[in-house]
C-alpha cells in the first residue's frame, strides 16, 4: 500500500479531474463529467478541474473546494464548438507539486489527457481514466477505416498507463479486457428524471411543428454525423410513415451531416441544438425514439428518452442493453441488424396501444436510474485507487 492510509468514499479526497470537454459544451461526455463533478463536490471532496479554455472570456474558478486550470486549445476537427487541449505536462507537474492530489482522473484521451497521465507518473501519483468514446469505430464512417488498428492500439496503450479504465457497462468492460486492456471498473450513468419528464410535453411545441394531438412524432436526439448511422434512421422512418402516414420525423442536434440531410429531407423537422428545459420539452413532446447508432460506449440519450416517457427503438447494446427489457420498456434489435431494426420500428409505429404501454414502463424504469448512486460508486472507485501506487513510476517520460 506504499504506506498510504486506507480510504473510503467518505474520506475527503483531493482529486485532479482532467477533461477536454465540459459544460456548457453539448455532448454526452461533457454532461457526464459535469454531473460527476457535482457529485464529488456534494460529497465534500476537493477538486482541481483541468480543461481547455473554451473562449476568450472563459476565466478559471478558484475556491476552497473547486479550482480550475484552463489550458490552451485548438478546435477539434469535424466537431464544431469543441476544442482539444494542447500538451501541458510541465504545467501539470508544477501545479501538482504545489497542490498534490490524492488521485488524478483523466476523462479524455487527447493531448491534454496524455499530459496528465505523464505528469502523474513523474510525480508518482495514482491515475485512473475513463473510456467514453469509441473513436476507433468512427474511422469507417469518415473514410479512414485503415486507421482503426492504430487508433485502437493508441487507446489501449493510453489506458494501460493508468491504474484502471472506468467504463459505463459490463458489456464494454468485457470487450476491452478481451482486446488487452489491463483493468476496468464499471461506473454506470444516471439520468435527471426531474428535468427529463413526460410532464414537459408541450401542445404548443407540437403545434409549432404542425402535428396534431394524435399524430406520432418520431424523435432522434444526437449528433447529426456519419458515425450515428442516420441512413438507417431515415429508411426506418420512411417505412414507418408508409404504415402510419401522419407520422413526422424530428431531429434534435447538429453536426456535419445536417445541411445535406436538411436539403434531402425537407419534410423532416430539424430543431437544431437544444439544451436544458427546452431539450426536455422536445423529448417529452415526441412519441417514439429511434436511436440507430452502433458506435456508442453508452448513449445517454437512451436514458433521457426513457425518462421523458418515449417508446425507444435501439440496438441491443450499451445503455439499451443495460436498461431496456425488450417488449416491456422499449424494443431492441440484434446489434447492427438493420433489417430487424426497421421491422420492429414499423411494428411499433402501427401498434398505438403497445407504444403507450412501453412509454409508461420506460418512465418507471428510468426512475430507478439515479445519479446519486452513480456518484457514490464513482467516489468509492476513486477512493480505492487513491490507495494504490501508480503503475510503473517513471523518472522521465
Amino acid at each position: 500500500m506504499n504506506g498510504k492510509p486506507v480510504l473510503s468514499a467518505q474520506t475527503v479526497l483531493r482529486i485532479a479531474l482532467v477533461t477536454e470537454t465540459f459544460p456548457p459544451e453539448v455532448n454526452g461526455v461533457a454532461m457526464t463529467v459535469g454531473r460527476m463533478l457535482e457529485g464529488l463536490l456534494e460529497r465534500g471532496h476537493q477538486v482541481q478541474l483541468v480543461r481547455p479554455r473554451q473562449h476568450s472570456g472563459d476565466h478559471p474558478r478558484s475556491g476552497s473546494v473547486l479550482q480550475e486550470i484552463l489550458v490552451a486549445s485548438v478546435p477539434l476537427p469535424r466537431y464544431a464548438g469543441l476544442r482539444m487541449g494542447l500538451p501541458v505536462t510541465a504545467t501539470m507537474v508544477r501545479a501538482w507539486t504545489r497542490w498534490r492530489p490524492d488521485i488524478v482522473h483523466v476523462v479524455t484521451e487527447g493531448p491534454l489527457g496524455w499530459s496528465a497521465v505523464t505528469a502523474a507518473r513523474r510525480l508518482g501519483l495514482p491515475a485512473t481514466s475513463d473510456f467514453h468514446t469509441n473513436f476507433q469505430s468512427y474511422t469507417a464512417h469518415y473514410g479512414v477505416g485503415y486507421l482503426q488498428p492504430a487508433i485502437g492500439a493508441y487507446l489501449r496503450y493510453f489506458h494501460g498507463r493508468s491504474l484502471c479504465t472506468f467504463v459505463p457497462t459490463q458489456q464494454l468492460s468485457a470487450e476491452l479486457l478481451a482486446t488487452g486492456y489491463r483493468e476496468t471498473r464499471v461506473v454506470a450513468r444516471g439520468v435527471d428524471t426531474a428535468l427529463f419528464n413526460p410532464q414537459r410535453r408541450s401542445a404548443e411545441l407540437r403545434a409549432n411543428w404542425g402535428v396534431g394531438a394524435q399524430d406520432p412524432v418520431v424523435l432522434y436526439v444526437g449528433r447529426i454525423a456519419p458515425e450515428k448511422n442516420l441512413p438507417l434512421l431515415l429508411t426506418s422512418f420512411a417505412a414507418m410513415k408508409r404504415r402510419v402516414p401522419r407520422a413526422r420525423l424530428l431531429l434534435v442536434g447538429d453536426g456535419p451531416a445536417r445541411p445535406l440531410l436538411q436539403r434531402q429531407h425537407p419534410e423532416a423537422i430539424f430543431a437544431g441544438m437544444r439544451t436544458g428545459e427546452d431539450l426536455a420539452a422536445h423529448y417529452a413532446s415526441g412519441d417514439l425514439f429511434l436511436f440507430p447508432s452502433t458506435t456508442e460506449t453508452f448513449g445517454n440519450v437512451t436514458l433521457e428518452a426513457m425518462a421523458s416517457g418515449l417508446a425507444v427503438v435501439a440496438f441491443d447494446y450499451a445503455a439499451a442493453r443495460e436498461h431496456i427489457v425488450h417488449g416491456e420498456c422499449g424494443v431492441l434489435a440484434s446489434f447492427a441488424d438493420a433489417q430487424a431494426y426497421e421491422r420492429i420500428a414499423v411494428e411499433l409505429a402501427g401498434d398505438a396501444s403497445r407504444s403507450a404501454r412501453l412509454r409508461v414502463n420506460a418512465r418507471l424504469a428510468a426512475e430507478r436510474i439515479d445519479w446519486a448512486s452513480v456518484n457514490n460508486a464513482f467516489a468509492a472507485a476513486l477512493a480505492h485507487y487513491a490507495t494504490l501506487p501508480q503503475r510503473e513510476p517513471l523518472r522521465r517520460q
